[in-house]
């Protein structure tokens, strides 16, 4: 009972805001103004420091000041879920400044080590949850050799683990997780966002994750709405309107899942294109193939503008 708002507030859109630069830094009053155009759109979950936000590209401090920073923009117009991760330490150092900025949840990102027993996993993250016991914890799942054996033992000993980003391209899996888990032990948040939204959905997904939120936030919470009323049909249609875009993302495993994102943003005038390494700024042919998708939401009415607080870049 204890974070049952917090697990109705996950069954939606969750958001992963990018982190925009200004000179190689984050653009700390930028980020701020961003999460306000999501939050005045209708978005009600917001995941600073996750991977569309380029966690790992970020330093500790860096983070830190993003969490600070989530939190005075959003002034509790929407639940913020703060990604966490990297060792153990870190994780709770930085989940514990969340929580004394007013953050009620915690994203655990997926342990990055060349060597994770299934045990060491659970041990990863029942050493967070325990030592953050009046936060809500919601694990982001990206290995399939997660079973629901693992994720039984870890629920049973931990009961603030309330949701589950499932981010593993099986579908049948997720399904047959779910049923073995148990329907009702955590909130099944569809972790690949808008492209798997649908077929998760249909295997009982409540929720599911997007970075494409950032550029097109009406269109995210029209196919959220969709998938309520099991309006599939709807939904399909909605899919094949971002395919093109989502499959931008997705070439080359992922390699400009955030740069395509962020060019978006650019052509609107809301933040710059940069990224950190590992990634990399669009070449311009993929620029042009982003122009065009954009030129044809326009069209339809989908986007929204930018604030008039908002600070626009040149393209």
């Amino acid at each position: 009972m204890k974070f049952d708002e917090l697990s109705q507030a996950l069954r939606d859109v969750v958001a992963i805001p990018v982190t925009p630069y200004a000179d190689g830094a984050p653009d700390v009053e930028l980020f701020k103004v961003l999460l306000g155009r999501l939050v005045d759109a209708g978005v009600g979950v917001l995941t600073p420091n996750g991977n569309t936000g380029e966690f790992y590209a970020l330093n500790a401090d860096e983070r830190h000041r993003l969490l600070t920073a989530s939190a005075e923009a959003v002034d509790g117009r929407a639940h913020l879920l703060a990604g966490i991760g990297h060792d153990v330490a870190t994780a709770v150092d930085e989940a514990r400044h969340a929580a004394a900025c007013g953050i009620r949840m915690v994203m655990v990102h997926q342990p990055v080590h060349p060597y994770v027993s299934a045990d060491g996993w659970l041990d990863y993250h029942r050493a967070i949850a325990d030592a953050l016991p009046d936060m809500a914890l919601v694990l982001y799942v990206r290995n399939a050799w997660v079973d629901a054996g693992l994720l039984t033992r870890l629920g049973d000993l931990c009961p603030n683990v309330i949701a589950l980003k499932y981010a593993v391209t099986d579908v049948n899996r997720f399904a047959q997780l779910r049923m073995e888990v148990g329907a009702d032990r955590f909130v099944w948040i569809a972790g690949l966002a808008e492209p798997y939204a649908l077929s998760y959905a249909v295997h009982g997904a409540e929720g599911f994750t997007s970075g494409l939120v950032n550029v097109n936030p009406a269109f995210s919470l029209r196919l959220r709405d969709a998938l309520r009323e099991g309006n599939y049909a709807q939904a399909e249609r909605m899919l094949q309107e971002i395919a093109q875009f989502e499959h931008l993302r997705a070439v080359d495993r992922g390699a400009n899942n955030v740069s395509v994102v962020k060019e978006a943003m650019h052509q609107l005038g809301l933040c710059d294109r940069s990224v950190r390494p590992p990634s990399t700024v669009l070449p311009e042919r993929e620029r042009q193939v982003v122009a065009r998708i954009i030129a044809d939401w326009t069209r339809t009415d989908d986007l929204l503008p930018l604030p008039s607080a908002g600070r626009a870049v040149a393209s």
